[in-house]
């Protein structure tokens, strides 16, 4: 069981940057992948960016070379940090925690935060 708590979302003009944060209650050092997804008003839940135990990235097409995801797991604490952003990036963002070692495979999720991006 993991509890995730995302934080630094808000209001961004396009070509700004912002840099969430998702906190961990418990270690995330055995968690198999931890990712970012993000869903639009209107749209399906995608995924944005997952890094994975061995340090190994996904990124989405539309936000590569302007997304970097990092994990810090001495502090239990995965970062997204957003730059060059876009209104198209507008979107509430998940944090997700996805067990994948054994069963039973169990994924947890954050209550979301809030990205808009201004034009």
């Amino acid at each position: 069981q993991v509890q995730l708590v995302e934080s630094g979302g808000g209001l961004v003009q396009a070509g700004g940057s912002l840099r969430l944060s998702c906190a961990a209650s418990r270690s995330i050092f055995s968690i198999s992948a931890m990712g970012w997804y993000r869903q639009a008003p209107g749209k399906q839940r995608e995924l944005v960016a997952r890094i994975w135990s061995g340090g190994s990235t996904n990124y989405a097409d539309s936000v590569k070379g302007r997304f970097t995801i990092s994990r810090d797991n001495a502090k239990n604490t995965v970062y997204l940090q957003m730059n060059s952003l876009k209104p198209e990036d507008t979107a509430v963002y998940y944090c997700n925690a996805a067990e994948r070692t054994r069963p039973p495979f169990i994924d947890y999720w954050g209550q979301g935060t809030q990205v808009t991006v201004s034009s």
